[in-house]
């Protein structure tokens, strides 16, 4: 997971204040709510990216959570370290060659 306050969050609030200032359709026709909501309503998301921040990260980084045995789990902490292991193995494979 990534850091919640300088990572996630910012980007939940800023995707969330662009979809409602747009007014883009999410799926069904629905839209972002008025902002007020972000003060009125409990579901709001980033409301609820808040409230279940330690939920998420815990279950993410329990033991066993994703033990099949034969997947690999790779753990990257920061933007940084996501962007370098994209642009590693997965690029190439992307790209049809033998990269691992």
């Amino acid at each position: 997971p990534l850091p919640f306050w300088c990572t996630t969050f910012p980007r939940v609030v800023r995707r969330t204040l662009c979809r409602r200032l747009r007014r883009e359709v999410l799926w069904n026709g629905n839209v972002e709510p008025p902002l007020r909501t972000l003060f009125t309503h409990r579901e709001n998301v980033i409301r609820w990216s808040v409230s279940t921040r330690h939920k998420y990260r815990a279950l993410l980084l329990s033991p066993g959570a994703f033990d099949t045995g034969t997947t690999p789990i790779v753990r990257l902490r920061s933007q940084s370290e996501v962007d370098r292991w994209l642009a590693g193995p997965l690029t190439s494979a992307a790209r049809g060659r033998a990269g691992f």
